[in-house]
């Protein structure tokens, strides 16, 4: 982002914080209004997730056409460049390459603040369970649990514990589809980097189980739980983004901020979590939480797959990729044939979740928090979870094998 753009924003928050708010954002746009990447701040969803601020200035044009690993980056008309957003999925590296700024990302925490500013219903942030250490190093959930609500949310989910839900979901889905050897399944759910480069670059769309990514989930369902809830996901991932805003999924989550946001968000507002107290509530399995990482997903659902179906006779064969470029190596493989697994695990960025582009954390340091909050969880598996099968029922689900027959709240329909 031009130092130009990274100005406006800091003042557009810091305006979106005030008591006068509407006026001064208002005087920000007046004054700027010959600026039209303004309007990609205040109206984020009007955009593409990843955008130009500008004419290229690189004097190799063609290097981030060649670069960009989905051939979403196009020469323009009298030369610079263009970004296809049907090709687009969001992973980041263009922005994170581009030297002189160029090429940004959304921002969606003006439009949160000042949507926030004349809710009427509950607002709850859905937190990513790769958050663990990245608002500080001794900070816990609980404490970030306190600082949303001193922010004004009314509550704070961990996302983890659907990806509990979404855990049981793809065992029984796996246990019912994959019964011979030339079956297989390609997930995972969360990533919305490996969906939608199947959805959008593959003709493999048969071999993904239906479920929705556990943000998803868990916004469809506070969105049931407290009818006229705000939903605002916080994760390191900027294709979440766009995931939020796909035809079949839209309405579940109002605002996706990566971790700089928030991170962003405590600075501006002078909130400091780790002083707080600590406010507890769900508690999600060390599968659930596992997601947050490469082999996370797999690792979860073999092993709650082992206790749904315990006398299973072809056992479950896992592969996965760490990163775009590797994804796409193994789906090729696929595709010529040389299917080596029955489940494969396509996570977008180097290290899963943690390796985000929106992350604060370096990667291993981001992996070794979640391990340990994952070990110290207080159930191995969604099975052994009773929060798990409370929500469930809360839901109206008479029991978890419903969970594979249902049509709507943690299914979707993937059309290419």
């Amino acid at each position: 982002m031009s130092k130009k753009l990274e100005d406006l924003y800091q003042q557009l928050v810091r305006a979106a914080l005030s008591e006068k708010s509407d006026q001064e954002v208002a005087e920000i746009i007046a004054r700027e209004k010959e600026f039209p990447e303004l309007d990609c701040l205040l109206n984020p969803k009007r955009y593409p997730v990843m955008w130009l601020g500008g004419e290229c200035l690189c004097e190799d044009k063609s290097r981030c056409t060649r670069n960009c690993l989905f051939e979403a980056i196009e020469p323009a008309e009298g030369g610079g460049i263009k970004i296809d957003p049907e090709r687009c999925v969001g992973c980041g590296l263009c922005a994170e390459g581009c030297d002189a700024g160029v090429i940004n990302s959304s921002r969606d925490l003006v439009a949160m603040l000042l949507a926030m500013k004349h809710w009427h219903g509950p607002i709850y942030a859905l937190v990513a369970p790769a958050i663990s250490g990245q608002m500080g190093e001794s900070v816990s959930l609980g404490q970030l649990r306190s600082a949303f609500k001193r922010l004004g949310f009314d509550g704070m989910v961990e996302v983890a514990l659907f990806a509990d839900i979404l855990t049981l979901k793809e065992a029984l889905e796996f246990d019912k589809h994959v019964r011979t050897e030339a079956d297989f399944h390609l997930t995972s759910c969360c990533c919305p980097i490996w969906i939608a480069m199947i959805r959008r670059h593959y003709e493999l769309l048969s071999h993904v189980p239906p479920a929705v990514s556990p943000m998803i989930a868990a916004g469809r369902t506070i969105k049931q739980l407290y009818p006229g809830a705000m939903t605002v996901f916080v994760g390191p991932c900027v294709a979440k983004k766009s995931e939020a805003r796909e035809k079949d999924l839209a309405g579940a989550v109002d605002f996706v901020l990566t971790f700089q946001e928030l991170r962003d968000l405590f600075a501006f507002t002078a909130t400091d979590p780790a002083s707080l107290e600590v406010s507890e509530k769900e508690h999600a399995s060390g599968s659930g939480i596992g997601y947050a990482y490469s082999g996370g997903v797999s690792e979860a659902i073999e092993a709650t797959l082992q206790k749904v179906s315990p006398k299973r006779e072809l056992p479950m064969r896992r592969e996965q990729a760490d990163g775009a470029a590797a994804c796409k190596a193994m789906v090729g493989e696929i595709l010529a044939g040389r299917i080596n697994a029955n489940f494969y695990e396509g996570m977008g960025c180097v290290g899963g979740c943690v390796g985000g582009p929106k992350r604060v954390l370096p990667v291993e340091e981001g992996r070794e928090r979640v391990r340990e909050y994952a070990r110290e969880a207080k159930y191995e598996t969604p099975i052994e979870n009773p929060y798990v099968v409370e929500l469930c029922r809360r839901l109206g689900f008479e029991d978890t094998e419903s969970l594979i027959e249902e049509s709507g709240m943690f299914t979707r329909g993937l059309v290419g």
